[in-house]
C-alpha cells in the first residue's frame, strides 16, 4: 500500500504543540511535499531528515547552532553563497532549531524561492529524533490483514484463522482475562525498520470489537482504559485451525519454530487446533509465555531432547 505524502501544513500542524514552532517564511508553499522519487529509495523515513547537509537533498534540512554559525560567521560572499547552496538540495523544510535567529539572507531567500522554512526554541537533536519516528512511521511499507491483534502480556499478538472458529470471541475472552485490545477484524502493519512491524487499528473501529449474536462492543467503555492499547509490536501470529487442517498441514510438534513472512519480516507463529472442550484462551496464553521462554534462550524442546539423549546414553 502506497503512504500518503506529507506537505508542509500538515507537518507542521502535526508537530505545533510538541516541538512548539513557529512558520516564518515560504507560508505561500505550504502544499509543498518530500520528492517521491527521495522517499520510494530512502531506506527508512528517517533518511529524509537531518542536519544541513550538502551531500543528502530532498529531506527535511535542520538548522541548529552550528550549522546557523556555518552559515554566517563568514565573509559576506561566502555567507550568501553557503545560504544559495540550500535551494539547490530542494528540501521540503526548512527548520531553524536551537532558539537560534534565522539570518535575514536566509529568510529572503526562502520568501523568494517559496521554501517553507519553521524556527523552534528546541533542540536540533531532538527536533531530528520527533521527525524521523515520525516519517519513519508515515513512509513505512504497510499492508492491512484480518483478524484480532491483542498484547498478551506485554507481547504484540496477532490472531488469524479459518473462518467462523471464534477469533473476536476469543479475544473477548483474552480481555476478560486482563489482556488488552489493539485491533478487530482489520489490522494496520507498517514494517517500521528492517526488523520490526507494528500493529494500529484503523481509526473507524478504534477501541471496537464484534461479537457474533451480540454485535460491536466498546471495549474501552466497558472494561476501561486499561483494556485497549493503541499500537503494538507484532512479534507473534496465532493461528487458528480445525483438526482436519491441523492434520493435513502442519506436524504435531515442530521441531523448528513456524514463521510467517509480513511485509519482509519472519514472525514466529503458532498453530492452535480448536475443538468443543479446549480452552483457546488458555492454550494461547501458554504459547505466548512458551514463546517468551524461547526468546530468552530457554528451548523446552531442545531440553527434552537433550535429556532423552542423556537417558539412552544411561541404559546403554
Amino acid at each position: 500500500m502506497k503512504p500518503t505524502a506529507v506537505s508542509a501544513d500538515v507537518l507542521f500542524e502535526d508537530h505545533r504543540a510538541s516541538l512548539k514552532w513557529e512558520w516564518v517564511a515560504g507560508l505561500g508553499a505550504s502544499e509543498r511535499r518530500f520528492d517521491e522519487v527521495a522517499v520510494r529509495e530512502a531506506r527508512s523515513g528517517a533518511d529524509l531528515v537531518g542536519y544541513l547537509n550538502y551531500i543528502h537533498p530532498y529531506r527535511v534540512q535542520i538548522l541548529g547552532q552550528r550549522e546557523v554559525a556555518y552559515l554566517t560567521q563568514s565573509s559576506a560572499d561566502d555567507s550568501a553563497r553557503r545560504i544559495s547552496r540550500i535551494i539547490t538540495l530542494e528540501p521540503p523544510v526548512l527548520v531553524v532549531a536551537d532558539g537560534q535567529a534565522a539570518p535575514d539572507t536566509l529568510l529572503s531567500m526562502c520568501e523568494r524561492a517559496q521554501l517553507p522554512m519553521f524556527a523552534t526554541p528546541e533542540s536540533a537533536a531532538f527536533v531530528i529524533d520527533v521527525l524521523r519516528a515520525y516519517l519513519s512511521r508515515h513512509f513505512a511499507e504497510r499492508t492491512s490483514m484480518h483478524g484480532v491483534f491483542m498484547d498478551i502480556v506485554g507481547m504484540g499478538v496477532m490472531i488469524t484463522g479459518e473462518s467462523g472458529l471464534g477469533k473476536s470471541e476469543l479475544g473477548l475472552e483474552l480481555i476478560s482475562r486482563g489482556h488488552g485490545l489493539v485491533a478487530d477484524d482489520a489490522i494496520d502493519l507498517f514494517r517500521i525498520n528492517q526488523t520490526a512491524i507494528e500493529g494500529r487499528c484503523p481509526d473507524l473501529l478504534q477501541n471496537l470489537l464484534e461479537v457474533r449474536g451480540i454485535g460491536l462492543l466498546d471495549i474501552k467503555a466497558i472494561f476501561g482504559e486499561t483494556a485497549v492499547r493503541r499500537k503494538m509490536r507484532l512479534k507473534m501470529i496465532v493461528h487458528l485451525v480445525r483438526r482436519e487442517t491441523l492434520e493435513r498441514d502442519y506436524e504435531r510438534i515442530p521441531y523448528e519454530p513456524l514463521t510467517q513472512d509480513v511485509l519482509g519480516v519472519p514472525v514466529r507463529k503458532v498453530i492452535i487446533q480448536v475443538e468443543a472442550g479446549r480452552n483457546i484462551a488458555v492454550l494461547v496464553e501458554a504459547a505466548v509465555r512458551n514463546a517468551i521462554l524461547q526468546l530468552r534462550g530457554i528451548n523446552t524442546y531442545q531440553e527434552f531432547v537433550e535429556r532423552h539423549r542423556r537417558a539412552m546414553e544411561q541404559d546403554d
